[in-house]
């Protein structure tokens, strides 16, 4: 482990929150261009099943095709761009339909049925499937780039390659989700989730299972930041109670079973590997005063079975964590917006932070700030 340090930063300026032009250039430069957490294979269990993953005005279909493929589509017919799907999520039929002029397209994208077109000279369906979205499926959490050219997945998040096999996440199925509308941008909800400097006095219960002082990181830099936080019990859980609310999970060696390991992931969200579960953040922002968080707790299939299975102390502790930190992020957002803000200094115990907005400036570009400096 490293030492930490935020060797000497101060934190963002008033202009990444208020900024239209820093805005319009997160969109383009991140949400548009890197790879985003969407979603967990379990959404996916039969051929036709699908969700949306929409961000920063884009929508993409993810889905199973016949064969058991998991694909993703921009959501839009290549007719006249009509929406295809608008539930979250469901299950398709054998085809796609365009609901404006019923074109129809193969779960593998391809353009089966024209109706009324077979009198245009010169056209051949096979110039018309939809448009691919890249896709990786890592440890079975699902990642997608709305970029035409996304950079390979392993080089682009390189903090997560040979990790975290333990846990066999692809295994794991969603036993609870919980969506949250908060009041603040999303670099705030990032910033939050990053220290624990603030949990003494926001969080008595996570305190007490997991005193703020211990953690360590293992991954200071780059698009992956985050490390353990040891637990007071090592046979205990983040939970109501304290205690495991589900058997351990099978593959954890013992300095595992003690702790509970916390990552952000760039632009995208934030994954957290317990003993007994995974918890899935998913941040979508939606302005750059409002962000959506979408927050899901994952089980093994056999603790699921099991006569006695109970998540909700997983998922209530959470639940009222979360919604302390929302009220956080929502009263940091009122404050750096404001006319008279001027940057603080970072703790040591915010280097992640630090490291976050270091990536976070070089993502956004040395143009789009050296602009929104002049402006």
């Amino acid at each position: 482990m490293k030492a930490r340090t935020a060797h000497g930063q101060h934190t963002l300026g008033r202009e990444y929150f208020v900024s239209d032009d820093i805005w319009r250039a997160e969109n383009e430069t991140i949400f548009h261009r890197s790879w985003l957490l969407s979603g967990h294979i379990s959404q996916l269990e039969k051929p036709g099943s699908y969700y949306l993953f929409e961000i920063g005005g884009e929508s993409a279909i993810v889905l199973r095709d016949d064969d058991g493929n998991v694909r993703a589509f921009h959501n839009h017919c290549r007719h006249r761009g009509s929406r295809l799907c608008h539930e979250t999520h469901g299950t398709l039929g054998k085809t796609i339909q365009c609901p404006y002029h019923a074109w129809a397209y193969d779960l593998d994208g391809s353009l089966r049925n024209v109706p009324a077109m077979s009198d245009v000279a010169g056209f051949d369906r096979a110039n018309y499937p939809l448009h691919a979205v890249a896709l990786t499926d890592w440890e079975g959490f699902l990642f997608v780039n709305l970029a035409p050219d996304p950079p390979p997945f392993d080089e682009a998040l390189p903090g997560l390659a040979g990790r975290f096999q333990q846990w066999r996440a692809r295994e794991l199925r969603s036993v609870g989700r919980k969506e949250y509308e908060v009041e603040a941008n999303w670099k705030l909800i990032v910033h939050n989730f990053s220290e624990c400097y603030h949990c003494p006095i926001a969080h008595p219960q996570l305190n007490k299972l997991t005193p703020f002082r211990n953690s360590q990181n293992d991954l200071e830099e780059g698009p992956v930041l985050g490390g353990p936080m040891w637990m007071n019990n090592p046979d205990g859980s983040m939970t109501t109670s304290g205690e495991r609310c589900a058997p351990l999970l099978p593959g954890l060696d013992d300095a595992q079973r003690g702790h509970v390991f916390y990552y952000s992931l760039f632009g995208t969200g934030f994954l957290s590997f317990h003993p007994d579960y995974v918890m899935m953040h998913r941040l979508l922002p939606t302005s750059k005063n409002t962000t959506r968080v979408v927050c899901e707790w994952l089980f093994h299939p056999d603790a699921i079975a099991a006569a006695n299975f109970d998540p909700s102390p997983a998922i209530d502790f959470w639940d009222t964590t979360n919604r302390q930190d929302w009220i956080l992020c929502a009263n940091a957002h009122r404050g750096v917006t404001s006319q008279a803000w001027t940057p603080g200094p970072y703790s040591e115990l915010e280097s992640q932070l630090a490291a976050f907005d270091r990536q976070y400036r070089t993502r956004l570009g040395e143009p789009i700030l050296a602009r929104c400096r002049a402006d």
